[in-house]
């Protein structure tokens, strides 16, 4: 049987008070179902977000992405995917027991409404505490950070994790219009935060299930690491 992987986008679109659009981010979700598409089975990829319907695509990753050319694939032939996605709502009516892993591709959009989003953080809630894969790259990691378990724990204390760190923030000049600094909010829970010798280099932490990746450079690695967890 084919392992079945629930993926969570966005639903937030608008950059703080920048007059500019954001989402979630092209190449941090490509990348992954390219590693997932290739694999033999592939996996079954459902696609849910907070509000369900289309799940707002970064047009900035679109650019970014123009000489990649799984990215450019992904963009012309999986919109399917983001077009109509599943309201979290529905996921939680539903159950998660078809589930094997949960991913959440980053984007600034979570730091806006996965980061504080209670279904969201149910569901997080029930994959981990059923023993699942509970998987993030960059800002993706936002919607586990305020993630509390039954024994009333954040479930990052103690855990090693890696995302979008504060000095790419700064480098992208976003800091000021974010609501929190996700490095420093990981640290806060208890996490032992880890990063990547430089900027933008690739960096994927595997703490038994739980898998997180910095940058969109890790988004593949954070991929290949789920198949091999499953």
């Amino acid at each position: 049987m084919s392992p079945s992987i629930l993926v969570v986008l966005t639903s937030h679109a608008d950059l703080a008070d920048t007059g500019k659009k954001t989402g979630w981010y092209l190449s941090e979700f490509s990348h992954p179902h390219h590693v997932f598409a290739s694999s033999s089975p592939p996996p079954k990829i459902t696609v849910a977000s907070p509000r369900g319907g289309a799940a707002p695509l970064d047009q900035s990753s679109i650019e970014a992405a123009k000489d990649d050319e799984i990215s450019v694939e992904f963009l012309h032939k999986q919109s399917a995917l983001w077009e109509a996605t599943t309201p979290l709502s529905q996921i939680l009516q539903q159950g998660i027991d078809s589930y094997d892993a949960l991913f959440f591709p980053g984007g600034h959009g979570p730091m806006f409404d996965l980061a504080g989003d209670k279904e969201s953080q149910e569901i997080v809630k029930r994959f981990w505490e059923a023993g699942k894969i509970v998987s993030a790259v960059c800002h993706g990691p936002a919607a586990l950070v305020n993630v509390k378990l039954s024994n009333g724990y954040y479930l990052l204390k103690g855990k090693k994790v890696t995302a979008f760190s504060n000095s790419e923030e700064d480098g992208v000049g976003l800091s000021e219009k974010m609501p929190f600094m996700l490095e420093t909010r990981i640290k806060e829970v208890g996490a032992e935060y880890e990063k990547a010798g430089q900027d933008w280099g690739e960096k994927l932490v595997v703490d038994g299930k739980l898998i997180t990746g910095q940058n969109p450079a890790s988004a593949k690695a954070v991929g290949e690491a789920i198949l091999k967890v499953i």
